[in-house]
């Protein structure tokens, strides 16, 4: 890359700090909770979702021309949808590796699956559930174990101070607390 597209930093503590590297190990953990919303809403296409489409478009076929049917244009395009939704789904089940946060309980150790209360120094508070990239919802608090707060936060303990990389710059940020659910009795 030719330097004079490079960016200087005033600052020279910026250039030590950086994120976590990213795991090599292409595993995709989820929670038991996200593995059986992810399985069910495949399930609910293979067996309720797609069978309604495909009488649809049965049903619109058999009426005659179908080059200005729009039940039938729109319903193979919905069905279109649907099978791709449902590769996607099985590919990303194939890979996910199930891990239950629960074995964590009581610890005060951030792992996969804690939520975590932090304060930074603005003082801010915010609280955040590490989950898995298929599961994690932004609206509701749950970030990415490969996101960036996520992966500064993984291996802290409660009381810890980090430094945060930002776009807008370090940030630094106290661990107040972390939980885990409790396990599941059976």
């Amino acid at each position: 890359m030719n330097k004079a597209f490079t960016k200087e930093s005033d600052d020279a503590d910026d250039d030590d700090l950086q994120l976590p590297a990213l795991p090599v190990s292409g595993k995709n953990y989820i929670t038991p909770a996200g593995h059986a919303r992810i399985r069910a809403e495949l399930l609910d296409l293979i067996d309720n979702e797609r069978p309604k489409v495909v009488d649809i478009v049965h049903w619109a076929a058999s009426n005659g021309d179908r080059s200005e049917n729009g039940d039938y244009i729109y319903g193979k395009k919905r069905l279109r949808e649907i099978d791709r939704r449902i590769r996607f789904l099985t590919k990303r089940l194939e890979i996910m590796e199930i891990t239950d946060p629960a074995l964590h309980h009581g610890s005060e150790q951030v792992f996969f699956g804690a939520t975590v209360g932090y304060v930074d120094e603005a003082g801010a508070e915010r609280t955040v559930t590490i989950l898995g990239i298929d599961e994690a919802d932004s609206a509701r608090s749950e970030v990415s174990w490969v996101s960036p707060i996520a992966r500064t936060l993984l291996k802290a303990h409660a009381g810890d101070v980090l430094q945060l990389l930002t776009p807008s710059g370090k940030v630094e940020i106290e661990v107040l607390s972390v939980h885990y659910p409790a396990p599941v009795l059976r």
